[in-house]
């Protein structure tokens, strides 16, 4: 058993100790919203910072535009009324409906590896589809989409601004594919860490030179500012992690820079007119 393998295992045994916890009907939506909150309050506190940090504000997307106290509260109200009324009574579903169950050994490094890529890529092109045929049809749109583009210029907690459709539609996605695969509980909860950890830096407002799409080679990777672009622009980047499915469809915007400054001759650039 190598290192990896040993460690892995470590881990894991610490984890079934809590096997309690772990298989509390509880547990799903307070690991949730646990994860969801503590991913957001660094954003929360760089939001506050970048007003008077310009070392802080560089960093800043759309460097003009600052979410006030009075934008967060909404969004942080709605999420913590989604995860009571909502969320919970989904995760209790989902417990009733699959079980716990928590085996003696952990997965194998590469199993982890790829299962969580394959994840995030199933994840990636549900998420794609779902959203392009949202903008597409106008009624899908104005009943369950528009909520999420209120703002124009994202923040961390605009990440679950969402109607409740599109929160359970999304949280179906993300919850159905590591059974499709298979996967070991531990790959699942880091799945799960994972995809709301890109989902939370996707709506930061944030690049910094660590960011994702910064460490990822080839513009393979879209990251925050191909989602600000979204946010800003509609009508293009509806990919929300890769740029693979923007690229095949002809609907990957670029130059974001350019579009602030320029917003009119860049609409007719990247609406093809």
């Amino acid at each position: 058993m190598g290192l990896d393998s040993v460690t892995l295992q470590l881990f894991w045994d610490f984890v079934k100790a809590k096997e309690q916890l772990l298989k509390s009907p509880y547990f799903p939506v307070l690991f949730s919203f646990t994860v969801y909150m503590t991913f957001c309050l660094p954003y929360i506190a760089l939001d506050f910072l970048s007003t008077k940090v310009p070392a802080v504000r560089k960093y800043k997307i759309q460097s003009l535009s600052y979410p006030t106290l009075g934008m967060m509260v909404p969004c942080m109200v709605q999420c913590v009324y989604h995860h009571v009324v909502f969320i919970f009574p989904a995760t209790l579903a989902h417990w009733y409906w699959r079980p716990v169950d928590l085996p003696v050994m952990a997965p194998e490094l590469p199993r982890v590896l790829l299962d969580v890529t394959v994840c995030l890529l199933l994840f990636d092109f549900q998420y794609f589809l779902w959203h392009l045929l949202h903008h597409k049809v106008p009624w899908l749109y104005k009943t369950f989409h528009k909520v999420h583009h209120k703002h124009v210029s994202t923040f961390a907690l605009t990440t679950q601004y969402l109607s409740v459709w599109e929160l359970l539609s999304l949280g179906f996605f993300a919850a159905i594919n590591p059974v499709l695969l298979n996967c070991h509980p531990l790959t699942e909860m880091i799945f799960f860490l994972v995809n709301i950890w890109l989902s939370v830096e996707d709506h930061s407002g944030y690049e910094f030179p660590w960011s994702t799409n910064r460490l990822m080679p080839f513009g393979l990777y879209g990251g925050a500012p191909h989602h600000d672009l979204h946010h800003l622009k509609f009508k293009c980047n509806y990919a929300p992690y890769f740029t693979h499915w923007d690229r095949l469809f002809g609907t990957l915007g670029r130059n974001l820079d350019l579009y602030i400054a320029y917003p009119h001759i860049c609409s007719i650039f990247l609406s093809g007119k």
